[in-house]
């Protein structure tokens, strides 16, 4: 794991409230419930509501990641058309479980991380799957893939798949050793560093990086 390594201007920050932030947490994982539902029957559909919602709180929310100068101009997030390959139901192993890790940022201090283990990915590769070992716990999967940095590509430093923190969850069929997680790259997600410098997220490293192109999700 990695950390993204700009500068922060910590003034940006202050001006959001406490209240605010609070917002935008609540409405996410308002978003999130809606699109597991919504999937349930039309994952295309569930895709749809989950950009049109994105582009609105981007462009209207004060906690948004967009400066004021950006908001201005903005009209929506690039993001790519929904494509059913990129959606997997696979359970987790216990490959790698147990290693830690801590990500120094510019904002948080030291962040620890507990490997759980790796979704095996048919024909993209492997994923290590994290637990944040902190104050709110959940589980993050980011991921680096051929497109990153590429002209018409992705954030160059990576996205998010998985953040249970934030409520970016799409769900898991079963339970126990059985479990089969869904994991859509269509709703993959530029963390906040990807618009704002003010910001340090923590990103793919070696083991949550893919060798293929993932061209679904949000690019950059």
């Amino acid at each position: 794991m990695s950390e993204d390594q700009h500068g922060v201007d910590q003034g940006t920050l202050a001006d959001i409230s406490a209240l605010d932030i609070a917002d935008w947490r609540l409405r996410t994982f308002a978003l999130y419930d809606t699109v597991r539902k919504i999937a349930a029957e039309s994952p295309e559909e569930a895709h749809s509501h989950w950009r049109h919602e994105r582009d609105r709180m981007f462009a209207t929310h004060p906690a948004s990641a967009l400066t004021p100068q950006d908001k201005a101009q903005f009209s929506g997030l690039k993001t790519g058309d929904y494509d059913p390959i990129y959606r997997f139901y696979v359970p987790l192993t216990l490959q790698g479980a147990g290693r830690e890790m801590s990500v120094e940022t510019a904002t948080d201090g030291v962040v620890h991380f507990v490997r759980l283990g790796t979704f095996d990915l048919p024909e993209l590769g492997q994923l290590a799957v994290w637990k944040l070992h902190g104050y709110g716990g959940g589980i993050f999967v980011p991921f680096r893939d051929a497109t990153a940095g590429q002209p018409g590509g992705t954030y160059g430093a990576g996205r998010y798949l998985l953040d249970t923190i934030k409520g970016a969850f799409h769900g898991v069929h079963g339970s126990g050793p059985d479990a089969e997680y869904v994991l859509d790259f269509n709703f993959a997600y530029n963390p906040s560093c990807a618009y704002n410098e003010a910001w340090a997220c923590p990103l793919p490293g070696p083991s949550n990086r893919l060798a293929v192109e993932i061209p679904v999700g949000e690019l950059y």
